[in-house]
C-alpha cells in the first residue's frame, strides 16, 4: 500500500511540473473527460466534453490537411529537380539523334517514366535516318488527333489513363501502360506539329486534373531543342 502511495505521489509531482505531458496525450485527455462525465452522472450534459470532442475532430481534420499539403509540396519539389535534370541533359546533345537518345534514355530514367516517344508529323513520309525507336513518323493530323483523345487540352498537354489495347505508339512496352501525358509541339511555321509522349505502368502517374506547368514547360525545352536540330 505504501508503495502504490508512493507511485501516485511520484505520478502527481510529475503531472504538476510538466502537465502538458498530459495535455499532449489524447489518450489520456479522453480518459480524464470520461471519469468526469461519469462523476458527474448521466443527467448532467458536459459541455466541455463535447467541445473537445468537437475540437480533436477538427484537429484531425487539420492534421490530414496539413499532411496532404506537405506531400504535394514535396512532390512539386522532386519533380521540378526531375525535370531540370533533364533539361540539363537535353542541353548537352550535339545532334538531332544524340537528342532523341538522351530523351529515351537518360531523361526519362530522370522523369521516372516507362516509355517515351517522339512522334513527328510528316509530308513526304520520310524521317531523320538512324533515328531510334523512341522517334515515330506520323500523318500530318495525327498529332492533333491523338492530343484530342483525352479531351480538350490545358496549354497544349493531356494527362490521361491508358486502357489495354490503346497504348500502340508504344510498341512492344505498350501494353504495360497505363497513364500518360501527351504534350503537343510547335516545331516551326515550315513544320508539321509533333508530340511528345509519356508514359507509365504506373496508373497514378498521370491523372487528369495534375497540374501541367513543369510539363509545359519541360515541352517547350524539347520543342525548342528539336527545332535548332532540324535547321
Amino acid at each position: 500500500m505504501a508503495e502504490i502511495e508512493g507511485q501516485r505521489a511520484v505520478l502527481r509531482d510529475t503531472i504538476l511540473r510538466e502537465p502538458e505531458l498530459v495535455l499532449d496525450d489524447m489518450d489520456l485527455m479522453r480518459a480524464l473527460v470520461g471519469a468526469s462525465e461519469r462523476a458527474m452522472g448521466s443527467n448532467v450534459v458536459d459541455m466541455r466534453g463535447l467541445a473537445m470532442a468537437r475540437l480533436e475532430g477538427r484537429l484531425g481534420q487539420l492534421e490530414d490537411r496539413h499532411q496532404s499539403v506537405l506531400a504535394a509540396a514535396y512532390d512539386n519539389i522532386a519533380g521540378t529537380a526531375a525535370i531540370h535534370r533533364a533539361v540539363l541533359e537535353l542541353l548537352e546533345a550535339s545532334d538531332l539523334l544524340d537528342l532523341t537518345e538522351r530523351l529515351a534514355g537518360p531523361v526519362a530514367k530522370s522523369l521516372r517514366i516507362d516509355a517515351l516517344r517522339l512522334v513527328l508529323g510528316a509530308r513526304d513520309g520520310r524521317v531523320p535516318s538512324g533515328m531510334p525507336e523512341a522517334v515515330l513518323l506520323a500523318e500530318p493530323a495525327f498529332a492533333s488527333e491523338y492530343l484530342a483523345l483525352g479531351g480538350r487540352p490545358r496549354r497544349g498537354v493531356v494527362l490521361r489513363s491508358i486502357l489495354p489495347g490503346q497504348g500502340v505508339i508504344y510498341g512492344a512496352e505498350g501494353a504495360a501502360m497505363r497513364s500518360e501525358a501527351v504534350i503537343l509541339l510547335d516545331l516551326g511555321p515550315d513544320r508539321l506539329p509533333a508530340l511528345l509522349a509519356l508514359a507509365s505502368a504506373d496508373p497514378g502517374q498521370f491523372r487528369p486534373g495534375q497540374g501541367t506547368d513543369l510539363l509545359a514547360f519541360f515541352g517547350g525545352v524539347v520543342e525548342r531543342a528539336v527545332r535548332a536540330h532540324l535547321a
